[in-house]
């Protein structure tokens, strides 16, 4: 099996390049070793669209963020019928002090060519962000900042990638990779060996572990716990926009944070770690985080929160890794892709794109390249009579499945034909067990929709893979 570009990695990176790549004549495959998408570090990814603020310019990260940020403005999320709300952030301060912090990232900020930042006053605060605590004295506004569904970004990327002939091999952990000594690589992945002259690695946390595969041990991944709780959809209006601190060395600090669905999120912590699969929260990263969000917002309740996870950032040094390693000619590298990496991902794309040409890939353009995906129904984003013309058309749109999120038994068939396997892979697309019941109405009817719709045993289906199988077969 021999193709032009074997990608591995179906988080954003890997996504937002296979679907750049399918634009032209190629044999694409995309290695995942997940049982679905989006279930590495983009899983965990807060969903911010970023302005581009808090980056150097002289960054890969800061001219790659504001590219990504255009790019999914004004093309991409219309494009892939995505929901982007362009919310926008405000960086605060608690003393008059920091003043000149905030105009240095304003000025760096303007000189990466980022649009309508404003130093705002206390008095525009309490006009527009009423909720803000005492100790806020002003602000950056940053309005091109936005929010996505960072996993429903991935699905469509990867869905139209596939629409383009790329193809996806998933739960396909790659294991070993060889030089060819006339050019190109054999991967070995999944039991089987796939050809390829060119090898893609964005493998996120394990990026580090391909490259040394491929004979470029040239940096090492450290990854980065961040603790993130999501808040209950009640307190969806206490802010109008992202909120930020003054940003520290290591991090952006601990967020306010809009999302795409309502609910909001506060977090995340950044501490590094040597444990590639610590997913744990903690006692400690509670309190840090509620700490930082109630400075900033004083009336957030412990009882706001719903739901508690941790997500690991692949740190490779203060930038991106992107490059060639001529060490392992063919190897392009994409990695250390951490904050704003989601953003920059249409950007990463188009570089990448750009160097395996410079190395010899010829890119020749699709006489048909289908760039328009339609954009799934979800109840809860759109207005009820919309909502009733869809029931009147297929009254499944009207069988409400999860009450908490208001998905309907449609709604979760439509996300199952689209390439959901496991009960997270319906969650991410459709939110439903994403509520405060956390799945305790829904998950047996899903269970069943996915029975009716893949053909499995109960007993095969699973939250998120193997080895986290719901219901077991006493008989065996």
């Amino acid at each position: 099996m021999s193709y032009d570009v074997v990608i591995v990695g179906a988080g954003v990176t890997g996504a937002a390049i296979a679907r750049e790549l399918s634009r032209y004549r190629l044999k694409l495959l995309v290695l995942e070793k997940e049982a679905e998408p989006a279930f590495g570090v983009s899983k965990s990814n807060s969903g911010i669209i970023h302005a581009g603020t808090q980056n150097s310019p002289a960054s890969l990260k800061g001219w790659l963020c504001v590219e990504g940020n255009r790019l999914l403005r004004e093309e991409l999320a219309e494009d892939l019928g995505l929901n982007l709300v362009q919310c926008g952030q405000l960086i605060v301060i608690f003393d008059e002090a920091d003043l000149p912090e905030l105009d240095r990232i304003k000025a760096e900020g303007e000189a990466l060519g980022v649009k309508g930042l404003q130093l705002v006053d206390r008095a525009w605060l309490d006009a527009n962000e009423p909720n803000l605590g005492p100790e806020v004295k002003a602000a950056l506004l940053v309005p091109s900042a936005g929010i996505i569904s960072p996993y429903r970004f991935v699905y469509a990327l990867v869905e139209n990638a596939l629409k383009n002939g790329a193809e996806l091999k998933t739960s396909c952990r790659v294991t070993g990779v060889t030089r060819i000594e006339k050019g190109g690589f054999y991967v070995e992945a999944g039991g089987q060996v796939y050809a390829t002259r060119f090898l893609v690695n964005a493998a996120g946390l394990r990026a580090d572990e391909i490259s040394a595969l491929a004979g470029a041990p040239t940096f090492r991944i450290t990854p980065r716990k961040g603790e993130e709780y999501l808040l209950d959809r009640k307190r969806e209006h206490i802010a109008n926009r992202i909120i930020f601190p003054l940003p520290s060395k290591t991090s952006k600090g601990i967020l306010i944070i809009k999302t795409s669905d309502g609910n909001p999120m506060i977090g995340p912590t950044a501490h590094d770690t040597e444990d590639k699969e610590d997913l744990a929260t903690t006692d400690a990263g509670l309190a840090e985080v509620l700490a930082g969000a109630r400075r900033m917002i004083p009336s957030f309740e412990k009882s706001d929160i719903i739901a508690y996870f941790a997500g690991l950032r692949p740190v490779a040094g203060k930038d991106f890794v992107i490059r060639h390693e001529d060490s392992a000619p063919g190897l392009v590298n994409a990695a250390g892709i951490q904050s704003p990496g989601l953003t920059s991902a249409p950007a990463i794309a188009v570089m990448v794109a750009d160097i395996l040409k410079k190395h010899g890939l010829e890119l020749r353009p699709k006489e048909q390249f289908h760039r328009l995906r339609p954009r799934p129904a979800h109840l809860f984003q759109i207005p009820l009579e919309e909502s009733r013309r869809l029931i009147e058309k297929n009254p499944a749109y009207g069988d409400i499945v999860c009450r908490c999120e208001l998905v309907s038994a449609q709604e979760v068939r439509d996300a199952i034909k689209r390439g959901a396997v496991t009960l997270d892979g319906v969650k991410f697309r459709t939110r439903a067990q994403a509520g405060r019941c956390h799945g305790g109405f829904c998950t047996t009817r899903i269970l069943k929709i996915m029975q009716e719709e893949l053909g499995f045993p109960v007993t095969a289906l699973t939250k998120r893979g193997p080895g986290s199988e719901l219901i077991k077969d006493e008989r065996k």
